[in-house]
């Protein structure tokens, strides 16, 4: 009686599957009849192929599918064969999603009065005169220091 079998392949610890076509009894990776398909396990991100005509038409030959190649077979055909993972969250992850959304749900619930912008003034700067060359700004600068001094004391 024909199976369609993993037949193990690889380095110690890296295991690669090939899905071939082998007698029942035969050894597990001895010679085989025919190679329907690939299986890397260990390889991120993980591989499976099959040759789907190749498959079907062993089935109608009458080779029976071992239950992990018949589930890997089905996994195949749904298109994705390893979806993603989803992360587990901990228990301070928990803690701040709950927290938003207690606060989300309490901004939709309580509605916060906007106040009405005030008027706001804009005022145009004055155009800069020529520009002066820099002896005579030094000159104007030392009037204005001195003018501030004589003014602080009167205050």
């Amino acid at each position: 009686m024909l199976k369609i079998k993993l037949a193990r392949f690889g380095k110690r610890k890296q295991p690669h599957y090939r899905i071939v076509i082998n007698e029942a009894r035969d050894k597990r990776d001895g010679k085989y009849t025919a190679q329907v398909g690939r299986y890397a396990p260990m390889q991120e991100p993980k591989i499976l192929e099959f040759n789907v005509e190749a498959y079907k038409d062993w089935l109608t030959k009458g080779a029976q599918p071992t239950d992990t190649v018949a589930a890997l077979f089905t996994r195949f055909e749904s298109g994705n064969p390893f979806p993603p993972k989803k992360a587990k969250l901990s228990r301070k992850a928990k803690t701040k999603l709950a927290a938003a959304k207690e606060a989300a749900e309490e901004a939709k619930n309580n509605p916060v009065e906007e106040k009405p912008a005030e008027a706001v003034e804009v005022k145009e700067a004055a155009p800069e005169a020529t520009p002066v060359t820099d002896a005579p700004v030094k000159e104007k600068t030392a009037e204005v220091k001195t003018e501030e001094k004589a003014e602080a004391p009167a205050k």
